[in-house]
Formats: structure tokens, C-alpha cells, sequence
């Protein structure tokens, strides 16, 4: 029997603390992961779409792909930009597992991933944050950011001012302090923890709006030709990557600045294995800038659905079952 888990039951049974922990524990011990597949597809008259194929497993344990599919241009039909599916099978008999909607496990695996690097390269007494973008994910990096950090202020910036209020509102719905702001720059150069979810492929954030002690979360730029930021706020910050396999072959905001040799690949501190292993202690002062570049991990996908997973046996998560 496999179990299939629409958005709203894989959500559930990612609850963020757990899911931040799972990730933790994953990085440390490691996995199989190979560099992920990845293809454009046309959408005609629009930009082009992106096929991520991501599998990873644990020996004797578990394995996992996810298809997912990024288009941009929903944005403008009101549909999310990320479509896809996980499938969890056994890593001794092959077995399927449990089938989960790939769009919920990405957007809130991700949040818990840049939470945990936040846990070790933000500052504990970071008191504000600013969420760069207002799509399905901004509402999961308040909520992932939230776990380790206690923000009196919580802003939301995107181009289009009403759905940075539609995510402000949702957040103070579930308790959080969160309004939709409109100088991008302004809240920029007030925030301790800034957390870019963007599509962009030009920067949004610059080096120079960075105040001692602040912490850049840029998730957005997963391809070479994407940026959140401006070279300066890569050149003269400590930079972090959650696999560096993964930042060198695929994010833009590292790739850009090192093809035009104003880094070098040593400039890439640690990643998550390094910080979670703890072969890198993370921040070093208060007054340190420090940058987390993120392009995804198909190690997360698969902490994430080992948590679903483990949840379903333990208790009923009330998933519908079906024989395949």
C-alpha cells in the first residue's frame, strides 16, 4: 500500500520545527545526492519554464524523486509558480512509499533549510526581518525564520504592494507581526535578517544597504542568468551555500561575481555539511555580514519526506491509501 498525500495533508505533517531538525540531522549524517536534472521547457509567448528532476537516498533506508515544474509566468494567471510530486520508496526492496505533493514539500523545506542557516549565521538577538517577495513561499519563511528567532517587526516587500499585504495579513492571522512595506531600500538597511524568495533575474538587494551584523537569505536565483543581489553584497560579506556543488553549478548571485573574477570558489565559506557537521562554527561577531546562498538540495526533499513518512506510521495523518 502507498500512501498519497494532497498539498494541505503533506503541509500538516511538516510541522516546521521538527522539519528544520530532520534537515539538520540529514546534512550531518549525508546522503547519495547527485547534481539535479535540470531543463527549460517553452511556454510560448512568456519566459521560458524550468523541469527540475531531483532523486537522493539513504542506503538500506529510503530514496526519493522529485519532478518539479517552475513557471513564471502563473504569477499572472494567479496559479503558483511551482507544480510537482515526491515519491518515497524503500531503499531495500524498491517498494513504494508514499506519493506527496512536490510544490508544499519544496516551498516549506526550503524555508526550514534557510531557517537552520540562519540558526548559525544569524545573529540571536536579530529582531527584524524582511521577506523580498510575496509568493507561496514568503509565508513559510516567516513561519521557518520564527522557530529560532524572536522578531518584533516583520516586514514584506514585493512589486506589487497588494500581495504583500494579502501575505501580511495571512501572517498576522496566524500570529505574527507582519506589514507589507513599500521602500525596499529603507527596510533593507533597517532589517537584521533579510530573506530574498524572488524570481528575479536582476538585483534587488545591494551590498551597500547591509548594516554591520545583517544576514542575506537569497533563495530565489537558482540558475546562473537569475540575481537577488548585487555583486557588493557578495564581494565584502561572508558568503555560506547550503551544497556547494549545487551554488557553483547552478546560482547566479555566486556564479556571476566569480566568472567575473571578483571571487574566487574559496570564498564560499562553508555549507550546510560544513555548519550542521559543525566543521564551521557559522558567525563569528556581531558586526560580521553574513550571506546564505541557497539553490536547493534534493538531501531536504528527502528529510522532508522521511518526516512524512515517519509521521504517517506513527498516527494516522488521515492519508488516503491506494494500491499500486
Amino acid at each position: 500500500m502507498t500512501h498519497f498525500l494532497t498539498a494541505e495533508q503533506t503541509s500538516a505533517a511538516l510541522e516546521m520545527s521538527p522539519l528544520i531538525d530532520a534537515i539538520d540531522g540529514l546534512f550531518e549524517t549525508g546522503c547519495d545526492m547527485p547534481v539535479r536534472h535540470h531543463h527549460s521547457f517553452d511556454v510560448p509567448g512568456e519566459e521560458a519554464g524550468t523541469l527540475l528532476v531531483m532523486p537522493a537516498w539513504r542506503s538500506g533506508d529510503h530514496l526519493g524523486v522529485k519532478m518539479v515544474n517552475v513557471v513564471p509566468g502563473n504569477g499572472a494567471r494567479g496559479l503558483p509558480a511551482i507544480a510537482g510530486v515526491y515519491i518515497l520508496s524503500s531503499a531495500k526492496t524498491g517498494e513504494l512509499q508514499a506519493i506527496m505533493d512536490g510544490a508544499e514539500l519544496t516551498a516549506r523545506r526550503t524555508a526550514a533549510a534557510s531557517a537552520l542557516a540562519a540558526k548559525y549565521l544569524s545573529r540571536p538577538n536579530a529582531r527584524r526581518l524582511l521577506i523580498v517577495g510575496a509568493g507561496k513561499l514568503s509565508l513559510n519563511l516567516i513561519e521557518a525564520h520564527s522557530v529560532h528567532r524572536q522578531f518584533d517587526v516583520i516586514e514584506i516587500w514585493a512589486r506589487r504592494l497588494e500581495q504583500a499585504e494579502e501575505i501580511a495579513e495571512k501572517a498576522r492571522a496566524l500570529g505574527f507581526t507582519a506589514v507589507a512595506c513599500t521602500d525596499l531600500e529603507a527596510s533593507a538597511r533597517e532589517a537584521d535578517v533579510i530573506s530574498c524568495c524572488t524570481l528575479s533575474r536582476e538585483p534587488l538587494v545591494l551590498g551597500e544597504w547591509l548594516k554591520p551584523g545583517t544576514h542575506l537569505d537569497l533563495i530565489g536565483a537558482f540558475k546562473s542568468d537569475m540575481r537577488e543581489c548585487d555583486d557588493a553584497a557578495i564581494v565584502n560579506t561572508s558568503v555560506f551555500a547550503d551544497t556547494r556543488d549545487g551554488v557553483f553549478a547552478e546560482g547566479g548571485d555566486i556564479l556571476q561575481p566569480l566568472k567575473a573574477g571578483l571571487i574566487s570558489e574559496d570564498h564560499v565559506k562553508a555549507d550546510l555539511y560544513d555548519l550542521c557537521g559543525g566543521n564551521h562554527a557559522g558567525r563569528r561577531d556581531d558586526q560580521e555580514i553574513t550571506v546564505f546562498k541557497s539553490v536547493g538540495a534534493a538531501l531536504e526533499d528527502l528529510a522532508g519526506a522521511m518526516l512524512v513518512y515517519k509521521n504517517l506510521t506513527r498516527k494516522d495523518r488521515n492519508a488516503v491509501l491506494v494500491k499500486l
